[in-house]
């Protein structure tokens, strides 16, 4: 098998090329063989299923959607369920291969898995979601479960989105299952704490990648580029922590103030039209400007490949901290490190979504569940550990955070690869 190499893809701003070359890095870095690098390229199973779709006016649609499993080897599959307009084999692939790491570095019993559906969902109303959810779940079944492949949200879905999937999987299996995925409403065995964990995993990571420089988040600016899931809360909690957030965005635009945004106003502001676009407290600024602003933290929280080879020489901020998965590009990376800026990767920034949804499932599991302060502990223990971890290798080795936190996750999953052995 030829797996693609960085050489052939650092340029090209693909979810799934600039995986494949952080994977080969790590490779490299490691000096593993052809052909176990072959096998951690790989994914190791994949469904694509046709979604029809009775919309409310009696007319018919068809959907696509998609499940892969990249990598089981040390646990269930664990990833998100997106829907967004661009969903496409390769963008679950690559989001696939980076919840096997990601999983990997915080030290979860999981594997890497993702999921999506081709659709638009702000064009369909709540009862054709619910049935396009449903119909998806029952056609991916037999890959899921709470022993083989766990979901959660992601762009597009939410905690409705989950209790569907969880219902129409008990209701054919004959009995309520809360642990087929996380995210859940707390009313149907969600956890406490589990909407705001990838927030606070990000600002987390910043904490603690400050306090490597010797700098204290209530001295620094923050610029926060998506407004959603994730840069919402992580907003708050950077304002709540006392940094100044000078600059956020979202689809439509942004808003800025030099002396900081009032967060809360802009919270209010954003529930009532939809958008950050329009603030009074702030003036407008687009996504490419905000990027380029003079902070010290720059959070990209929208999606992928935003930062590449000609936006990452605009950045002035001397930390970018990954909320997003897989913001920056191959190319960018290299950019960003030959400019001395310091990457908090994603793989490791935002994996607090993930470590919750670990708890989550273990606490379905247990039928007994944590108070939110006792969530927000293991969370803050289990982020500043894996960052310390990462760090030492970092410092260690000589390597990039990216590069010691990738190597940490492919080196424990190859691993278990090695452990295992090959069947039959």
């Amino acid at each position: 098998m030829t797996v693609t190499d960085s050489s052939s893809t650092l340029a090209g701003r693909s979810p799934l090329a600039t995986a494949h070359a952080q994977l080969s890095s790590a490779i490299e870095i490691l000096g593993y063989d052809e052909g176990l690098h072959a096998m951690l390229a790989t994914p190791r199973r994949e469904i694509t299923v046709a979604i029809p779709l009775r919309r409310d006016d009696g007319t018919t649609e068809l959907f696509t959607g998609y499940r892969v499993q990249h990598n089981i080897t040390r646990g269930p599959g664990k990833g998100g369920l997106r829907y967004a307009p661009g969903v496409d084999p390769d963008e679950v692939r690559a989001l696939a291969m980076w919840m096997t790491w990601k999983c990997a570095v915080v030290d979860l019993p999981y594997g890497g898995a993702k999921g999506g559906v081709t659709i638009d969902p702000r064009q369909y109303s709540q009862a054709e979601l619910e049935r396009v959810t449903r119909r998806y779940t029952s056609e991916i079944m037999p890959m899921i479960g709470p022993e083989r492949d766990i979901m959660a949200p992601d762009i597009g879905t939410d905690e409705q989105t989950m209790a569907w999937v969880m219902d129409t999987y008990s209701v054919n299996k004959g009995y309520t299952i809360p642990a087929v995925t996380t995210g859940k409403p707390v009313a149907m065995g969600g956890s406490l704490g589990r909407a705001t964990a990838t927030s606070r995993g990000v600002v987390h990571s910043a904490r603690a990648a400050l306090a490597d420089a010797g700098v204290d988040l209530r001295d620094v600016s923050v610029a926060v580029q998506g407004f959603g899931k994730v840069g919402s809360h992580a907003t708050r909690f950077f304002a709540d922590a006392g940094a100044r957030v000078i600059a956020v965005s979202d689809q439509y635009g942004g808003v800025q103030a030099a002396d900081g945004l009032d967060v809360a106003a802009l919270t209010a502001h954003v529930t009532a039209t939809g958008s950050v676009v329009g603030f009074a407290g702030g003036d407008p600024i687009d996504n490419d400007a905000l990027l380029a602003l003079d902070v010290d933290v720059l959070v990209p929280a929208a999606v992928e490949g935003v930062l590449d080879e000609v936006t990452a020489q605009t950045v002035k901020a001397r930390w970018v901290v990954e909320g997003a998965n897989g913001p920056t590009t191959g190319a960018g990376d290299q950019v960003l490190a030959d400019r001395g800026i310091v990457v908090v990767p994603d793989i490791l920034a935002n994996a607090g979504g993930v470590v919750v949804s670990y708890f989550e499932w273990v606490q379905a599991n247990q039928t007994y569940w944590w108070t939110e302060a006792e969530i927000e502990e293991r969370l803050e223990q289990r982020m500043l550990a894996s960052y310390a971890n990462v760090a030492q290798v970092a410092r260690a080795e000589g390597l990039s955070l990216r590069d010691a936190a990738l190597t940490i996750g492919v080196r424990r999953v190859a691993e278990a690869h090695q452990i295992r052995g090959l069947y039959p």
